[in-house]
């Protein structure tokens, strides 16, 4: 019996790791507003990544991928998300931050933590990788140079 619930607990968590994004509305840089669950139904790839204006490992990850985004857009039609965690009143620095590195990501602010909280991020940054068919294939927290190569297995 013992074997039964571990087993059922076990399956539940791949499938709860694996389900589409949440129901939450948030807006973008240009005020916007966006349904985070219909970007898993758009039936491309799509990379989320929480981040905030002052996290060094944020600013890092987000550049390497900058180098490599245009070859993914190519290679698997994906579009990316960044998902800024700074509070209300810092949104003009996300702005400025993302024009500032030419970075051609769609961006999302989440002052109150709402999507945060449904995706479970505790530690930024965050990235995940939903494929096609709107399952998320990769969750990673932290950034080490390199890792980008991670994702861009997850994405083919």
């Amino acid at each position: 019996m013992k074997r039964i619930g571990i087993s059922l607990l076990l399956a539940l968590w791949v499938l709860s790791s694996m389900a589409a994004l949440p129901e939450v509305t948030l807006r973008d840089i240009d005020g916007k507003t966006v349904n985070v669950a219909a970007l898993a139904k758009s039936g491309k790839p799509v990379i989320i990544s929480f981040f905030a204006t002052w996290c060094k490992p944020c600013m890092n990850e987000l550049k390497a991928i900058q180098e490599l985004y245009p070859d993914w857009q190519e290679e698997t039609g994906v579009e990316m998300y960044i998902v800024s965690i700074d509070q209300a009143q810092d949104s003009h620095k996300v702005a400025s931050l993302v024009n500032g590195n030419g970075w051609e990501y769609h961006v999302l602010l989440d002052p109150n933590g709402t999507l945060k909280r449904a995706m479970n991020v505790q530690n930024i940054p965050h990235l995940f990788v939903i494929d096609s068919k709107g399952k998320t294939v990769y969750n990673h927290a932290g950034y080490n140079t390199g890792d980008e190569e991670d994702i861009r297995k997850y994405l083919k």
